[in-house]
Formats: C-alpha cells, sequence, structure tokens
C-alpha cells in the first residue's frame, strides 16, 4: 500500500491542491477561511472566559496568557478533528470516482492529511501575528510543534481510516463520532486548566492521549518551553497502534469498498 502511494504522489499532491482550491470555489476570502473559522470560536471563548468569568492562568500576570493559551489548544485540537472527521466521510464522498477511476483507495485520506496539515501551517501563521499584538513572540520552542504535529495527524488519521472502512458498511459510525468527539472535545484540557479538574476526573483526562499532545502546543506557544517527552509514549503508541489497525483493516476491507458503496 506504501508503494502504491508512493507510485501515486503527483496525483495526491495535485488533488491537495485541487482540494484546497474547490472548498472555498468562488469565495473572495479564499484561504482565509481556514483560518477565520477557529480565530473566531477562540475569540469567543477567550471573551467569555478571559472577560467574563475572569479566567486566568496561575503564576503568569499577562492578561493575554489566557487567550495564548487557548489559542494554542484549539489550533492542535483542530488539526486532528479536521483530519479525523473528514476521513471518515471521505470514502463515501468520493464513491463516483472511486467506480469509474481506477487508482489506491487510500490516496483520498493521505489527500485530506496533506491538505490538513498545509491549513494547520495557515493557521500558526495567523496565530504568530495574533501573538505579536498581545506582545508575545515567538520563540526557539515553536520548532516542537513539529513533532506534534505528526503525532496528531498521524493519530488522526490512524483513527480516521479505520472508522472510514466502518463507516462504508455501518453508516451509523458517523452519527457516532459527532457526538462523541464533542465528549472528546470537553475531556481535553483546551478551555481549562487540568488543574482545576477535579482530582477524582484528573486520571480519566490522563487517559485521553490527546492530552499531552495539547499540552506540547501549550508548553510550546504559551511558556516556550519544551514538552515533557515521557508524557508522549502513551499518543506515540495510540498513533501507532491506530495506523496498523487501519491498514490492516483497510487492506481486508479494499476490495468490497465499492460494492458496498
Amino acid at each position: 500500500m506504501l508503494r502504491s502511494i508512493w507510485r501515486y504522489r503527483h496525483f495526491i499532491l495535485t488533488s491537495i491542491r485541487g482540494d484546497l482550491r474547490g472548498r472555498f470555489a468562488r469565495s473572495r476570502l479564499g484561504a482565509f477561511w481556514f483560518i477565520l473559522h477557529p480565530l473566531a470560536q477562540a475569540l469567543i471563548f477567550s471573551i467569555v472566559l478571559a472577560e467574563v468569568m475572569q479566567a486566568r492562568m496561575p503564576n503568569i500576570d499577562s492578561q493575554a496568557a489566557y487567550p495564548i493559551y487557548l489559542l494554542s489548544g484549539m489550533a492542535a485540537w483542530g488539526l486532528f478533528s479536521e483530519i479525523l472527521n473528514r476521513s471518515i466521510g471521505i470514502f463515501i464522498e468520493q464513491a463516483s470516482a472511486m467506480k469509474k477511476i481506477s487508482f489506491p483507495r487510500l490516496c483520498l485520506p493521505v489527500i485530506i492529511w496533506g491538505s490538513a496539515l498545509i491549513n494547520h501551517v495557515l493557521l500558526l501563521a495567523a496565530i504568530a501575528v495574533i501573538f505579536l499584538f498581545f506582545g508575545h513572540y515567538p520563540g526557539l520552542a515553536w520548532f516542537y510543534l513539529i513533532p506534534g504535529m505528526l503525532l496528531i495527524s498521524i493519530m488522526a488519521f490512524g483513527i480516521g481510516v479505520f472508522l472510514g472502512v466502518l463507516n462504508v458498511f455501518a453508516r451509523d459510525v458517523a452519527q457516532f463520532m459527532t457526538v462523541f468527539m464533542q465528549l472528546w472535545f470537553w475531556f481535553t484540557p483546551i478551555v481549562y486548566l487540568k488543574s482545576v479538574v477535579p482530582e477524582k476526573f484528573r486520571s480519566l483526562i490522563g487517559l485521553n492521549p490527546l492530552t499531552p499532545l495539547v499540552n506540547l502546543y501549550q508548553d510550546a506557544l504559551l511558556l516556550n518551553q519544551a514538552p515533557s517527552w515521557s508524557s508522549l509514549w502513551p499518543a506515540i503508541v495510540v498513533s501507532g497502534v491506530a495506523v496498523t489497525l487501519s491498514f490492516l483493516v483497510f487492506r481486508r476491507a479494499s476490495p468490497e469498498l465499492v460494492d458496498a458503496l
């Protein structure tokens, strides 16, 4: 499967470019919508929590600390949710193309992966500009986002492909994940600090493989600190298992995908 993806790399790159253009065709703002949606959501949370509810970061005097913390977490979550959610429905959305054109079916989620990474880089560039208005200057710790970005996207890709195959045969999978993703968001310390969670619930948040990856973004962007590398092992294991399982399931179900569609 990996060799076939490499052989079709030009098809994948062309499709990524077409996906980015097609998603906002005839839109005057174009790619800015990739950035405006998550920024608007983060702005709403910042106003409600930081201003109305007077949410503050402990041991940090800056009033911009909480918006920076929130934007960092939202960026990590946005990459994860975009790849996962789009991968779940990609085989159904591209059913007509799969029936008419012969190409490796695994190229479809790979295209989503590449498109989401480009969107994410654009968002990080916009966040960097916003941080400058806050007087918070990007540091060398931003380079720690690279391994975080890779782990988040690999985990989302593995889970998304696995559920995307299941969704072809049982359409309730996508509906279930719509609800589950909302719960997953609130079990991830993005809007709140892990320290404010009651002790009996902290273990549940600790079991969330996305928690250390979100913390990596928050430490790098807010505190300009390196992550705790040992805390990333659960995310690495989950990512590896998810990708391996998705490849096995996809390989076994691939001959039946088109017929099921």
